[in-house]
């Protein structure tokens, strides 16, 4: 750990952006290191991406820069893909609710269940206090005046009109599941089909009867095509993980196709893949994600995103010009989210307190070119700069937890999340209902109930 010589109890005001799970965990993790905090919360509830809306969008590709934003992209059938156990913040478990029979409890839970977790993590511990909720924030950036060198100044709009006010620090939460990227597709312009990208993706109902193209075989590609097959006439799922000459019906359905990527669009109606196949689709569905967006950040340059790079920035977390007084939370992605939100939260708060320092500016940098140098040296597109995959995840919750003095990520933790994501591509329809690793289970309530003795009321409801 990088002790500094600073006064460890120095308290910074601290404007936390977004009250999903990056949000809450930072909220709590800046105001235990003594901090004082304030929360700005566009939506009128806690939970981001894990608030269901069955609202959508009215451009189906969110393309139109003037739209009504929908934060979350959840689809209603939507289930955890890792297993609950592995999901939960370190020292607050997602465990099973047996004797509360509003609760969902299965391993992989719906998402509402998700959300009940959050508002539980947010109850315990007084979070909503420091929500401002409705509360858009319209621009973030450096403080220009003497008074407040070294400072932000943070605009924000809500029904008494726009705020402007200065902080220590701002922590970036906002997420990464709202702004869509889309496939490149040769003819596309002369199609006369629809297209929806999966964010505005909620329900079968309207694909029924209708030759669907689903683009992406990733989670929500796998989930959504299954989804639609149940009502659709036909599914053809188009990945680019695929051999050119794929064409096979998946196991379990007699009307879902897996195809390489698409060759070319044209003005017929008909969509041609690489495997030489030709479909005659109504409608074609783009899961294919999303793009790091921030536009109400101001940083003159000093960070930017770059073919969903952000960057540059140390350790996914801090941009070497402007820490610490700027940082990101919830970055990284294909990860077990909540533990690594809440490390990266208590270094941001170690750091702003002064009980942990940085590195000067210009090994920050160093670092950080060194890494972006590596990616480049091993072939990875800069839009993978966020990806880890492998070991790199619990290699850097393990850094991260070092940091600040905490334990390191639990070896269940982490066998339980490398198993579950083979267990994905093996078994990809029915990995959320059949497992075989029950003993990291038993392990994993053994170090619940641990935890659970500081909250005595839950205890009777752990899994038993």
């Amino acid at each position: 750990m990088a002790q500094s010589n600073r006064d460890p109890t120095t308290s910074r005001h601290v404007a936390v952006i977004g009250a999903g799970a990056a949000g809450l965990v930072a909220a709590r993790e800046l105001r235990r290191e003594g901090h004082s905090v304030v929360v700005l919360e566009r939506g009128s509830q806690i939970g981001g991406v894990w608030a269901y809306t069955s609202q959508v969008e009215p451009d189906p590709l969110s393309l139109d820069p003037t739209r009504p934003v929908v934060h979350s992209s959840l689809y209603k059938s939507l289930r955890t893909n890792i297993p609950r156990e592995c999901m939960g913040f370190t020292d607050f478990p997602f465990a099973t609710r047996p004797h509360d029979g509003s609760r969902d409890p299965r391993r992989h839970p719906g998402h509402s269940e998700v959300l009940a977790y959050l508002r539980d993590f947010a109850k315990e511990f007084d979070i909503e206090e420091m929500i401002r909720f409705e509360t858009e924030v319209v621009k973030a950036e450096q403080a220009n005046d003497e008074e407040n060198s070294g400072k932000w100044r943070v605009k924000t709009r809500c029904s008494d009109g726009v705020v402007d006010e200065v902080y220590d620090a701002v922590v970036v939460c906002n997420g990464h599941y709202t702004e869509p990227r889309h496939a490149h597709i040769a003819g596309i312009d002369t199609w006369p089909g629809k297209q929806i990208h999966s964010h505005n993706y909620r329900v079968p109902d309207p694909f029924k009867d209708q030759i669907v193209i689903v683009i992406g075989s990733s989670a929500s590609g796998v989930d959504i095509s299954r989804d639609i097959a149940k009502v659709a006439k036909e599914v053809h799922v188009s990945s680019r993980s695929t051999s050119p000459d794929t064409y096979e019906m998946l196991p379990g359905y007699e009307n879902l196709w897996l195809h390489p990527v698409i060759q070319t669009a044209r003005e017929d109606g008909s969509v041609v893949f690489k495997n030489g196949k030709t479909v005659y689709a109504d409608t074609i569905m783009h899961c294919t994600g999303y793009k790091y967006y921030f536009p109400f950040l101001d940083t003159k340059g000093k960070v930017t995103v770059d073919d969903n790079r952000v960057g540059p920035l140390y350790k996914h977390v801090f941009p070497p010009a402007l820490a610490p007084g700027l940082s990101f939370i919830g970055l990284p992605w294909q990860i077990t989210p909540f533990p690594m939100f809440e490390l990266q939260s208590k270094w941001v708060a170690a750091v702003l307190s002064g009980r942990v320092s940085l590195p000067s500016q210009d090994e920050m940098m160093e670092d950080t070119k060194a890494f972006y140098d590596k990616l480049e040296a091993s072939g990875i597109p800069k839009r993978y700069t966020h990806l880890m995959p492998d070991d790199s995840q619990f290699e850097y919750d393990n850094w991260l937890a070092d940091q600040c003095d905490y334990p390191r990520i639990e070896k269940w933790r982490e066998e339980m999340f490398y198993i579950g994501f083979k267990r994905i591509y093996a078994q990809s329809a029915t990995y959320r209902d059949n497992w075989d690793d029950d003993h990291l289970i038993a392990e994993a309530y053994d170090d619940f109930v641990k935890f659970m003795s500081s909250y005595p009321e839950l205890l009777p409801l752990l899994k038993t």
